[in-house]
């Protein structure tokens, strides 16, 4: 059984619902799940984001434990100008002593975003929480361009699964659930050849 950690920020809901598609789809695939999100830093005043956090109150909030328990990680982030969210790169930040250890080392990662606008930065936000998992050492797992669901309307990132949210409060496009869906089945598949060659024993 693969052990998948679903690690996100949302502030009024969009990231959390494409972490939630990821979690149920590794749950389908019969993987060991936790979903856990970050904690908000500061108050956003944000229109829907108090709603938010009174709703996903009962998620518990990530810890390093569970980047240590995890073979696979999907990291989710809002466009923060470009970039990943504050308080996802706080979490990240309390990863080194793992990092220095070792162990993070050969873990499947891969990075999902969400954004206002088209081109508004999902790319770039990936894009640097791939920066992150360089530096764990682990391996990255993009989305690519084979599969008939990424080009898919409001689909077709071939780094990470995204949605453009056109300031709606907790929305997804429809498509973007079976671009999640796809881009954890490949994490876990990642995942699993990757322990798989790690438990192989070492050719004479």
């Amino acid at each position: 059984m693969t052990n998948v950690a679903v690690i996100y920020y949302s502030s009024t809901g969009s990231t959390h619902q494409l972490a939630q598609a990821a979690a149920d789809a590794a749950a389908a695939e019969g993987a060991e799940v936790r979903l856990r999100r970050v904690p908000e830093l500061a108050a956003t005043g944000r229109p829907g984001s108090q709603e938010h956090a009174d709703k996903v109150a009962d998620i518990p909030e990530a810890t390093p434990d569970d980047l240590d328990w995890a073979d696979a990680v999907l990291l989710g982030s809002p466009v923060h100008f470009g970039l990943a969210a504050p308080q996802l790169m706080q979490f990240i930040n309390t990863s080194s002593p793992l990092s220095i250890q070792g162990k993070l080392l050969n873990k499947a990662v891969s990075a999902f975003a969400s954004g206002s606008a088209e081109h508004g930065g999902q790319v770039t936000t990936i894009l640097a929480l791939h920066n992150a998992i360089c530096h764990w050492g682990s391996v990255i797992v993009a989305t690519g361009s084979a599969d008939p669901v990424l080009y898919e309307k409001n689909n077709g990132n071939p780094y990470g699964a995204s949605t453009v949210t056109g300031n709606r409060t907790g929305f997804i496009h429809d498509e973007n659930v079976g671009a999640i869906a796809y881009q954890t089945r490949r994490t876990i598949q990642v995942a699993a050849a990757l322990k798989a060659a790690a438990a192989a024993p070492a050719a004479a």
